[in-house]
């Protein structure tokens, strides 16, 4: 579909709403924005096969594809069957080698099989998984932003995270990460840019540079 707008597309993080991009803004006489989902993946569905579904949600030619944590792995994934304007990769990783030792380690024991997301319920747990980061006084930030507990969804993700494969940084990709992520700490090296104080949930917390900068990456 052609349209004078460009359409840009969000993709949250693992287990998260949309919602976490509430405070984003671009001129809307240049720009529409649209938020994607997570939908609940199919018995054994690959990342590729999932990715190739979410692409059926992206309904303009020649958009922006972003993606936050997990979802910065997914539109990677998504961008190998689509015609983008311009690919953003929010807070996650450029590829396998920069999972943290502790995921490798899942990988190599398939521990990631038996972590307890039964308790998905539970949003110290959900919270834990999705952001990593001190709970005690971000519950209520975790209430409003994670939207999916279900075991099937939560067991899946963790896997893909944990066994994705991808070698090197997508060529095309814009890398934006801050320098105090705890959950992806290795990203700030290489072609990357990098915001200075910015946590795993900066979409949030430093949506402002997002609003003044998003539009000048768009166009570069």
């Amino acid at each position: 579909m052609v349209s004078e707008l460009t359409h840009v597309y969000f993709m949250p993080g693992m287990a998260a709403s949309p919602t976490i991009f509430e405070y984003i803004s671009l001129p809307e006489d240049r720009y529409k924005i649209h938020w994607l989902e997570w939908q609940i993946p199919n018995r054994d569905e690959t990342l590729q096969n999932y990715a190739k579904r979410m692409c059926s949600f992206i309904k303009y030619d020649n958009a922006v594809l972003l993606g936050v944590s997990f979802g910065g792995i997914l539109v990677q994934e998504m961008s190998k069957y689509l015609n983008l304007k311009k690919l953003f990769v929010v807070s996650s990783v450029k590829s396998r080698h920069e999972l943290p030792k502790k995921f490798k380690l899942l990988k190599v024991t398939k521990a990631y099989k038996i972590l307890p997301t039964q308790l998905a319920g539970k949003i110290d747990i959900l919270a834990k998984y999705a952001f990593g980061e001190t709970i005690k006084k971000r519950v209520d930030l975790y209430k409003k932003y994670l939207s999916v507990n279900d075991k099937a969804y939560l067991d899946w993700s963790i896997k893909q995270v944990v066994c994705w494969d991808q070698d090197k940084p997508h060529p095309e990709a814009i890398y934006i990460h801050g320098d105090k992520d705890a959950v992806f700490p290795h990203s700030c090296e290489g072609d990357c840019i990098v915001i200075k104080g910015g946590t795993h949930v900066m979409i949030i917390n430093k949506y402002k540079w997002f609003n003044e900068n998003l539009p000048k990456l768009i166009e570069s």
